[in-house]
């Protein structure tokens, strides 16, 4: 059973009307965001884009490290899910940040046409399969949405110990992605001031 200060912050919560109408609008707006990355990844990877002359990129081996990088991300997502399930306004910055996130995400992929990197080892990525069937997916370059999510995550986080795990976490996935080349240098260093900037956002518009 619940502890009574879980339910306490849960009442607390789901009685503001305020941050009722953040949460429930919040998850409807994620989920319709979740239910066209199919659609939106099937036309991407169509399309015919640049190759970036990686500077840093051809200096690294081409290694296949899909399971390092799921593991720690499964780690961090279970890590976020408990802490969201014991605090109530860690999962509305998380579901609104998202939002944001996606939706820049959504921009910048549209307007910036790029190719798989060369050397690029297929990550056979669990969600992105669910979301797209048996189409791998390898041309949603910038920004990275691995790195995105492991930095929203840290962002997110109210602790320091699961911050500065998430923060470590975060620096593995983003050299890992470039030791499978999976991502060019700059799908990854925009990743950061990305997500910053929407975390920003969603802490002014929620809780200023």
């Amino acid at each position: 059973m619940p502890s009574p200060s879980l339910k306490d912050n849960w009442r607390v919560t789901w009685n503001s009307r305020y941050k009722r109408y953040q949460m429930i609008i919040g998850t409807v707006i994620m989920l319709a965001i979740i239910y066209t990355l199919p659609f939106f990844f099937g036309h991407i990877q169509k399309r015919k884009g640049a190759v970036l002359n990686d500077w840093l990129l051809a200096r690294i081996p081409a290694h296949d490290v899909s399971v390092l990088i799921f593991a720690i991300i499964g780690a961090m997502a279970l890590l976020i899910i408990i802490r969201a399930v014991n605090n109530p306004s860690i999962y509305i910055t998380y579901c609104w940040t998202f939002i944001f996130v996606y939706i820049v995400r959504f921009a910048t992929l549209s307007l910036v046409a790029l190719d798989p990197p060369p050397g690029l080892v297929p990550l056979i990525d669990p969600i992105n399969s669910f979301f797209s069937g048996n189409v791998v997916i390898t041309k949603d370059l910038f920004f990275s949405g691995h790195t995105a999510t492991m930095v929203q995550i840290f962002l997110c986080l109210e602790r320091r110990t699961d911050k500065l795990i998430a923060l470590i976490a975060a620096f593995a996935v983003a050299c890992l992605l470039l030791v499978q080349h999976i991502h060019y240098t700059i799908d990854i260093l925009a990743a950061p001031v990305v997500v910053y900037a929407c975390y920003w956002l969603t802490r002014y518009i929620f809780y200023k």
